[in-house]
């Protein structure tokens, strides 16, 4: 037996472990999706079987439906605003935080480093206090702000640890071809940071998009609700219409699963260069 075959033979149960994985997750998406073209009726007579007739209506109606657009319009938004301010931020903090010595840089970083430990929901109430006594209420910075300031622990660490593996000869050759500190940050640090501000990025929309407790909490009017809000008004709208509520969640999450099919590379990508730099 060849050295191929015999690692073909060793990687077989690992194949059958990816493979049952995959099925486990792709298995109720799939029966959503296809209960979505059923009636309630038919869900009840024929729980598993396809749909007899394919009831397209369920799915139409979420289309047409005006509201269902402005709750993705309202998510996008928050969503690119979250990253922006979070990405932003941070990369800047953890600029300095890898690439100047100063006192208490440790200790700042070590708080940064806490705010990973401290839970949301402990922040609910001084922060509904705090967002009421600037206005923020029905406003989309009272989500922004708050989701930008709890992301932005984890991206300086990430971040931070990216930056401090760039050579500090390049550093040194930029500033004596007259570049600023500022410049070598803007001109050369963030365009090979790239594949770790991606990772960075997907984690920020992906977090923002499927925030529900704050939006809840900061949005008392239809007018900016965000997609898990939609998901929860809809189902206790239509809660005895079950193949309704079917067809509206998989088109809840058709745009988060579109942005993770796109950006899954540089997501695996800028994970797997940050293992192997540590």
């Amino acid at each position: 037996m060849s050295a191929g075959t015999r690692r073909t033979l060793r990687s077989v149960p690992l194949y059958v472990v990816v493979w049952l994985v995959g099925a486990v997750m792709v298995t109720p998406l799939l029966y959503a999706f296809v209960s979505g073209f059923k009636s309630t009726g038919q869900l009840s007579r024929n729980t598993f079987g396809l749909p007899s007739p394919w009831v397209t209506s369920n799915y139409t109606d979420v289309l047409a439906s005006g509201s269902f657009w402005r709750m993705l319009g309202a998510s996008t938004l928050i969503a690119v605003g979250t990253t922006v301010l979070t990405v932003g931020a941070a990369a800047l903090a953890a600029f300095a935080l890898a690439r100047f010595a100063f006192r208490g840089r440790e200790l700042l970083f070590t708080l940064f480093t806490v705010g990973l430990m401290f839970p949301f929901a402990v922040a609910i109430l001084p922060l509904f206090v705090l967002l009421r006594t600037f206005g923020l209420l029905d406003n989309p910075w009272g989500v922004i702000l708050p989701q930008a300031a709890f992301g932005l622990p984890m991206t300086i660490v990430i971040l931070r640890g990216f930056f401090r593996e760039i050579p500090g000869e390049l550093e040194e050759a930029a500033t004596l071809d007259g570049c600023s500190a500022f410049g070598f940050f803007w001109r050369i640090l963030l365009p090979m940071a790239r594949p770790a501000l991606g990772t960075v990025s997907i984690l920020a929309v992906v977090g923002s998009w499927n925030n529900f407790l704050l939006p809840l909490l900061v949005f008392s009017e239809q007018t900016w609700w965000t997609i898990p809000i939609g998901v929860q008004q809809f189902q206790g709208q239509y809660g005895t219409d079950i193949a309704r509520v079917f067809a509206y969640l998989v088109l809840a999450m058709l745009p988060a699963l579109a942005f993770y099919a796109v950006a899954e590379r540089q997501l695996i990508g800028g994970i797997t260069m940050g293992a192997t730099k540590g």
